[in-house]
């Protein structure tokens, strides 16, 4: 994890956070090609995966105004537009821009997924190293980014693609914050504005950025003023082996008070964000669900699990899936409690080791970043989701190989020893993610493999559900969607399918019942149009051709 062959003997005048350069620096692009076709050779295999039948659909098959591709009208829907519950005209425009290219090819969809995954990659390793001088660990944390099992989801699935490139926005974000801290300016602190309005633009999970970029001011640029009654705080890094490879900021100390307003003008652009997004969200009903379902308490309890959760697929990468059903009142107290201890245990030992900063700068990027996805607010039916951690898990990795370095130049263990131990993680890591990216090659495959590792999920059930229809095996799927009806007897979709099923067979009493059940849970106007169609003939089945008229008047309404 990189000791970046340096000895503690000596300490150059240098950039400050940086280290002397010598050994493993000498060779950065080389070690950045290296990240690149390691990448690369975990991922290819994407390119001949499917669209998956989950929001693909809706980012690209069964977009009407993506499929026309880039023109002045994509242009003005994408900067208008709520649909899939969001304000995301960067992310509309780059499916259009794909689609135009690729048509109906998903391997050209997928291609550019993993591009820009690569390209994240790339960014990672640079800011880091510009930032903090070092080498060794600054690869091993975008080593751990690019081959960790829970980034799969964000780069095999297509619809992902704002995770992507929302986190291409915010790490050349946080690469300008650098070069406009060394030397202030207007024009320079636009860039990063005008670099996080992108990321905001293509999702707003970057929010965060101005918390971020505080935690960047602490370490490693050490701009952050601190009480001069704390002198171990002020050094370059607080542990002895490590003391005289660094130099001490010289960029000037400012206030916290004053870092936070230097932030305000971000701070406005947060806002500015979260608003468009509450208001996208209300309108698609993406939380009219979850607001009747979660009380606070709920969303409260189930965020602190969550948290440790994802601290438990950080270094055990298992059972991971799509969709991670939210356990609404079914989570015992204890389980809360535990969780919250094991939470308030490591930030105490954060705490208590802040004298290395990197420990408290990883620490809080990890549940800062996080609580825009935590579910505080809930949006959706999920407990938590692996695309929710590709940035939150980069404060992790830092915390990690930082530490794991320091360590072991205390007890003077060789940089070879390290590296061989390095690549053994890197190579287990590598493994387990070519599985789990080899589910996502079928969409049968992909859903049942995720109700084999998730609790009862009527979501899951419902989506292979369709698969199997997909692939003409429609006795099969109608097992599907009443495991998932069983489950949760109000859900829309398996409902819809059931209803559909029985008017089709001979059932118009079952389909008028299944029906109504979608039209009261659903404000999907495409859901609503073919639960009203379904009723309309099920009506004109039972000869009474009034209510059918009124059905189909209603489905026309809701949409073609």
């Amino acid at each position: 994890m990189g000791s970046d062959g340096l000895t503690p003997k000596v300490a150059t005048q240098a950039h400050p956070g940086t280290a002397p350069v010598h050994g493993i620096e000498k060779y950065t692009w080389a070690l950045g090609l290296l990240l690149v076709i390691a990448t690369v050779a975990l991922y290819y295999p994407v390119s001949g995966h499917p669209f998956v039948n989950y929001d693909d659909n809706v980012y690209v098959t069964e977009n009407a105004q993506v499929k026309s591709g880039l023109n002045w009208d994509t242009l003005q829907w994408a900067f208008t537009t709520t649909e899939a519950g969001n304000w995301h005209p960067l992310t509309w425009l780059s499916h259009a821009f794909d689609y135009q290219l690729f048509q109906a090819d998903p391997a050209g969809h997928h291609n550019t997924n993993l591009l820009l995954h690569v390209f994240n990659v790339l960014l990672l390793f640079w800011v880091l190293r510009q930032a903090t001088g070092f080498t060794g660990r600054s690869l091993m944390v975008a080593a751990l980014f690019a081959l960790h099992p829970v980034n799969v989801e964000s780069v095999a699935w297509i619809s992902e693609r704002k995770n992507l490139l929302s986190m291409l926005f915010f790490l050349l974000a946080l690469g300008a914050y650098r070069w406009y801290v060394s030397e202030p300016r207007t024009s320079r602190y636009a860039v990063v504005a005008a670099f996080f309005a992108l990321g905001l633009m293509a999702k707003p999970v970057v929010i965060t950025l101005p918390f971020v970029l505080l935690l960047w001011d602490y370490w490693p640029l050490r701009r952050m003023a601190i009480a001069r009654d704390q002198p171990a705080l002020e050094i370059a890094d607080d542990s002895p082996l490590v003391k005289n490879r660094l130099e001490r900021d010289t960029l000037p100390e400012r206030s916290f008070s004053w870092l936070l307003g230097e932030k305000l003008p971000l701070l406005a652009l947060c806002g500015a964000s979260a608003f468009i997004t509450m208001r996208a969200q209300q309108a698609a009903g993406a939380m009219h669900t979850v607001k009747n379902t979660f009380p606070l308490s709920i969303r409260l309890g189930n965020a602190i699990v969550c948290y440790a959760r994802y601290l438990g697929k950080a270094f055990w990468p298992s059972h991971l899936a799509l969709i991670y059903p939210h356990p609404g009142t079914s989570l015992k107290s204890w389980e809360v409690l535990a969780a919250l201890v094991l939470l308030l245990a490591v930030t105490a030992l954060v705490l208590r080791g802040r004298r290395r900063r990197y420990l408290l700068v990883g620490w809080f990027w990890f549940l800062g970043t996080m609580v825009p996805m935590i579910g505080l607010v809930q949006v959706g039916e999920q407990a938590m989701a692996d695309r929710y951690a590709y940035l939150p898990f980069i404060g992790l990795f830092i915390m990690v190989c930082w530490g794991v370095a320091d360590w072991a130049e205390q007890r003077k263990i060789s940089s070879a020893v390290l590296a061989g131990a390095s690549a053994v993680v890197l190579t287990v890591l590598s493994v387990v993610a070519y599985r789990q990216l080899s589910y996502w090659s079928d969409n049968v495959i992909l859903w049942t493999h995720i109700i084999e590792v998730t609790p009862p999920n009527y979501i899951a059930q419902d989506d292979l559900g369709g698969a199997l229809l997909n692939t003409g095996q429609l006795e099969e799927a109608m097992k599907h969607f009443r495991a998932a009806a069983e489950i949760y007897p109000l859900d829309p979709f398996s409902n819809l399918n059931l209803a559909i099923y029985a008017q089709q067979h001979d059932d118009p009493q079952q389909a008028i019942a299944r029906s109504n059940i979608v039209l009261t849970r659903t404000p999907s106007p495409r859901l609503r149009s073919k639960a009203y169609t379904t009723m309309g003939l099920a009506y004109r089945a039972l000869g009474n051709q009034e209510e059918s008229r009124k059905c189909f008047e209603a489905a026309q309404q809701e949409g073609p």
